[in-house]
């Protein structure tokens, strides 16, 4: 089933995997365009005071902004980017706007899923390790 809400350049469907759910491009993206300025709520306490499912969908706000304590959950299709690393998707805070910017790191076609990296620095698409799965106890699934 495909979730298509007005004009959005995305799409929600099933992967087909262990994944579940992913988000699709409905058109294609350059390098640099933003895909998605997904609005934040910000909550004021440390990730660990989160129940343990919470944790595994919020952003760390002051990690992103470097001005605020807390944990950002991202509304719109934030919370559904799956991980890949090296991903197609960064993101960076707006604090000001109070959102997440997603935004193309490379060229992405029409039909293509989009994701984040859950280890990457900063929202960067490139990690090294998997600290995100250690610290939330759980393997990784391609």
């Amino acid at each position: 089933m495909h979730l298509k809400i007005g004009a959005a350049p995305v799409w929600v469907q099933d992967t087909g995997t262990p994944r579940g759910r992913g988000v699709f491009a409905a058109r294609d993206f350059a390098v640099g365009e933003v895909v998605e300025r997904a609005p934040v709520l910000v909550l004021d306490c440390s990730h660990y005071d989160l129940p343990p499912l919470l944790q595994k969908y919020t952003f760390s706000w002051k990690g992103l902004t470097g001005v605020h304590e807390g944990q950002a959950i991202a509304l719109g299709y934030g919370g559904l980017y799956n991980h890949a690393s090296p991903a197609n998707l960064r993101y960076q805070a707006d604090a000001d706007n109070q959102c997440i910017l997603f935004v193309a790191e490379c060229a992405i076609l029409t039909g293509e899923e989009l994701t984040i990296n859950y280890n990457g620095v900063c929202g960067s698409a490139y990690s090294e390790n998997d600290r995100w799965f250690t610290a939330h106890a759980v393997a990784p699934l391609t």
